[in-house]
């Protein structure tokens, strides 16, 4: 097959290098891929977002499939041109890809499917939603309704605090996805990412992973898209998990198939465990990232097997075979991230790294230049390993972490310290 990857990040190395594992894979083209991706893959300069020229494209270079990787190219709708256009993809129609592009549309489906979610109020101006947050009082949570690239959410732990953020949010910080704000209860306890794949029809679940929204050790400071993660969440029990299929998932595919708007894709649903009992603090349309990472360094090459079944309708025949292993990533991001940072610096050391099936160095935010790898973005890399046991991960990664000489670049040191 030949197949096209839209996206640019960690998490779209990692499905290449999980598709370039697969036999099937006869050509594999990412666009527009980065510096990592380029060395696996060919790369393609394209607008992904610009459905028409994603067919003509797809169509000139013969692809069989297209895996979207990032939420905006889906909630541009994207995915609906390529089915249109009789292309077979990966990745939910523009109407479905509202579980993520907006906030209150979740919560709206959450009510229908009567799934168990935070309370919450839906505002489009800043006095409403301050005098919501001065009755229900802090810690509160503050979210933009629209797509931010992870970074939308405050976790206000004083009545001011979210007031600033709702001032900030309709000032424009965070550009059109802040013209309406969710505003939810502070839920209580631990935090997993739960991955299914659907079809319209069936779900199969994939995997559990836990990620570090912090930017800070300890799980401190601004929120980031992720500064690492790690798979399987010890939290997410198989006992959970099934309740968060019955009462959460199930519902709401049932809810969007009633609508008709179909999902399908994967469905990626961060949970709040507390007591046993999953609560849904949010959707994603894609794979997260950094979550993808080890997702992927998991599933190998039956990743693309399982994606491809998906698009085609054929869930129900479909099974994952789980390594009973782990896997962690960990971050490595230019140095005033999540803030403002430079780019262009050079990072050594990474042609010395072990490239195989239990250690990867996935790029983000990267770009080749002069024989070169430089820095373009906030995160940057993504050090990736296997292990018997989390901590044997951990060491891989972490050993991965300490090769690369980047002055320009940090990371956390205490990726999977809740599991450990």
């Amino acid at each position: 097959m030949n197949i096209l990857i839209l996206g640019s990040g960690g998490r779209e190395h990692a499905l290449a290098w999980a598709v370039m594992q697969n036999p099937k894979c006869d050509r594999l083209i990412v666009a527009p891929g980065n510096a990592g991706v380029a060395m696996i893959a060919e790369c393609a300069a394209l607008d992904i977002e610009d459905g028409g020229a994603v067919v003509t494209f797809a169509e000139e270079n013969s692809i069989d499939f297209v895996i979207v990787g990032p939420e905006a190219p889906l909630a541009a709708g994207v995915a609906d041109r390529l089915r249109d256009a009789g292309l077979l993809v990966f990745g939910p129609s523009a109407e479905a890809a509202r579980l993520e592009a907006s906030k209150s549309f979740t919560k709206e489906i959450c009510d229908a499917a009567n799934a168990p979610t935070a309370a919450y109020g839906h505002f489009t101006d800043a006095d409403a939603a301050k005098a919501y947050v001065r009755a229900q009082g802090a810690p509160i949570v503050v979210k933009a309704d629209g797509l931010a690239a992870g970074k939308g959410v405050i976790i206000a732990e004083t009545v001011a605090e979210a007031e600033a953020a709702i001032d900030d949010m309709f000032g424009g910080a965070f550009g059109v996805a802040g013209a309406e704000v969710v505003i939810e209860e502070f839920m209580q306890g631990e935090e997993a990412s739960f991955f299914v794949l659907c079809d319209g029809t069936d779900v199969l679940p994939i995997g559990s992973a836990q990620d570090h929204k912090r930017v800070g050790e300890g799980d401190t400071g601004l929120n980031t898209g992720g500064m690492g993660a790690y798979s399987p969440a010890p939290v997410l029990t198989d006992a959970i998990a099934q309740t968060a299929l019955d009462q959460i998932i199930k519902p709401t595919m049932a809810e969007m198939a009633k609508r008709g708007a179909p999902y399908k894709g994967v469905l990626y649903a961060g949970l709040m465990i507390e007591n046993g009992q999953p609560r849904l603090v949010e959707y994603n349309v894609r794979f997260g990232d950094p979550e993808c990472q080890v997702l992927m360094m998991r599933l190998g090459a039956q990743a693309m097997d399982l994606m491809h079944a998906c698009a085609e309708g054929r869930l129900a025949e479909a099974r994952v075979n789980w390594a009973d292993d782990h896997a962690m990533t960990v971050v490595l991001a230019a140095n005033g991230y999540p803030g403002s940072y430079e780019k262009g610096s050079v990072i050594g050391g990474l042609d010395a790294l072990p490239e195989d099936s239990f250690q990867m160095m996935f790029h983000a935010g990267t770009t080749e230049q002069d024989g070169k790898i430089t820095a373009t973005g906030g995160r940057v890399l993504n050090a990736t390993a296997r292990g018997a046991t989390l901590q044997e991960a951990r060491d891989r990664a972490y050993a991965m972490v300490d090769q690369v000489t980047w002055p320009e670049g940090f990371c956390r040191r205490d990726i999977g310290w809740r599991a450990l």
